[in-house]
């Protein structure tokens, strides 16, 4: 662009307007947390998901971007460009949420592109390149383990059936409500996955909250995303043999449960670090019987280890599984790897564009890197990609107490639509 900033397509963000289709997103799934909260349960391939989908298109169209689906029922929304033939940027987030989420993760990102989008048009603007808008299938994994396989299958990290046996908590299968999503749709029009005719995106930009606190901490702004760091999520299952809790001698039992203490202990003290960068969890156990007098006979548990080294996400990723094995006595192992993301660094032409409009604006930025996985990360193999945060309230997350105000999620916004608007006329 040959001003910093066009002041009109600053102006053409509408705070309200943003805020306003926030909230009616977050009354499809809404839930209320154990503080008040108003929160979000809006599992993905699900009834709210299409409905909240149906509302995004309306929009869309309404102004006149065009819906297409893919195969991992990834929804785009273009706004064409002077040149059509150019590859696209390409902009957006995911509208699943976790079982107990908050109203902003995800789908603050595809609506502050769709903001972007509008603002671009009541400008006046319409770049060189096309922009789309895209929301990506099962970015949480809240429902399907693991997240982010719309984006995995659209940059070919994964092959699109990978998760097609993948079954929820209530045994339906991935591949089996994809189908049922896709029938309910099908008066969308269709597009092939991945890279259309040869051609990868421009560029893509993902606005996000920041789930953290450090802008809130350090009273910035905007987060210029340098990166994000790696992942590796495990699904450990211990089968031993069910007993009568009260006639079964301790000496002989094979107790999932004990031998569960016994692998997270295990697994603490190799995760062990003074430094606090990395990040362990076992999150969700499933136990059987699950019966108040009867000895587990099997326990299934789940990791989640991440670190911005790729050195030390695979040097101790590698020794979960013999950890485990070390410290089991009496159960039968498997251990299972579902995830599998590098560490991953943004392009500096996005980087840039973020940090110049920040600028701009005279928005207070710092440069970051990302806890969080996002889709953005599968992006960056196939185009320059980068993120922009905007502050967490405390920087509580994946919870409904999540709250960024009115006025910095527009902040965002704005900064996304002259990023979008440079990106686009490259």
């Amino acid at each position: 662009m040959s001003e910093p900033v066009a002041p009109n397509l600053v102006t053409a963000v509408s705070e309200h307007r943003q805020w306003d289709r926030l909230m009616q997103m977050a009354r499809l799934g809404s839930i209320t947390g154990a503080d008040g909260s108003p929160g979000v349960n809006r599992p993905c391939l699900s009834p709210l998901d299409r409905q909240a989908r149906r509302l995004l298109i309306a929009w869309g169209e309404s102004i006149g971007l065009t819906p297409t689906i893919d195969a991992l029922n990834n929804l785009f929304l273009r706004m064409e460009g002077r040149e059509p033939g150019l590859a696209p940027v390409l902009t957006g987030s995911h509208m699943d949420s976790q079982p107990a989420g908050g109203r902003f993760d995800g789908i603050w990102g595809v609506l502050a592109g769709l903001e972007a989008i509008q603002a671009l048009r009541e400008a006046g603007i319409t770049p060189r390149r096309p922009i789309e808008l895209v929301a990506w299938t099962n970015e949480e994994g809240g429902r399907f383990a693991p997240g982010c396989m719309g984006s995995m299958a659209y940059a070919g990290h994964s092959p699109p059936d990978t998760w097609d046996a993948v079954e929820d908590g209530e045994g339906t299968r991935f591949g089996d409500a994809l189908r049922e999503q896709m029938a309910l749709e099908a008066d969308l029009p269709r597009r092939p996955l991945g890279i259309v005719e040869g051609q990868a995106p421009h560029a893509y930009v993902e606005a996000h909250i920041e789930q953290g606190p450090r802008l809130e901490a350090e009273g910035q702004d905007i987060g210029i995303v340098t990166g994000i760091q790696g992942s590796r999520w495990f699904l450990v299952e211990l089968r031993g043999e069910s007993a009568h809790a009260g006639t079964a001698p301790l000496s002989m039992r094979r107790d999932a449960v004990q031998d569960m203490l016994r692998a997270i202990t295990a697994l603490n003290a190799l995760m062990d670090d003074p430094t606090d960068i990395l990040r362990f969890t076992v999150a969700r156990i499933e136990v059987h019987p699950n019966s108040s007098n009867s000895v587990a006979e099997r326990v299934r548990f789940t990791i989640d280890f991440r670190h911005p080294s790729a050195a030390v996400l695979t040097e101790r990723g590698e020794a979960i599984e013999p950890t485990i094995r070390a410290a089991v006595q009496h159960c039968a192992v498997t251990v299972t790897e579902r995830f599998h993301a590098l560490p991953v660094e943004f392009a500096p032409e996005v980087t840039e564009a973020v940090a110049r409009a920040a600028a701009a604006q005279r928005l207070r930025a710092l440069r970051m890197p990302s806890g969080a996985f996002h889709d953005a990360q599968f992006m960056v193999p196939l185009c320059p990609s980068g993120m922009i945060f905007v502050p967490s309230r405390r920087g509580i997350s994946h919870n409904p107490a999540e709250y960024s105000s009115p006025a910095q999620l527009a902040a965002g916004a704005r900064v996304l639509a002259q990023v979008l608007a440079e990106l686009a006329e490259g």
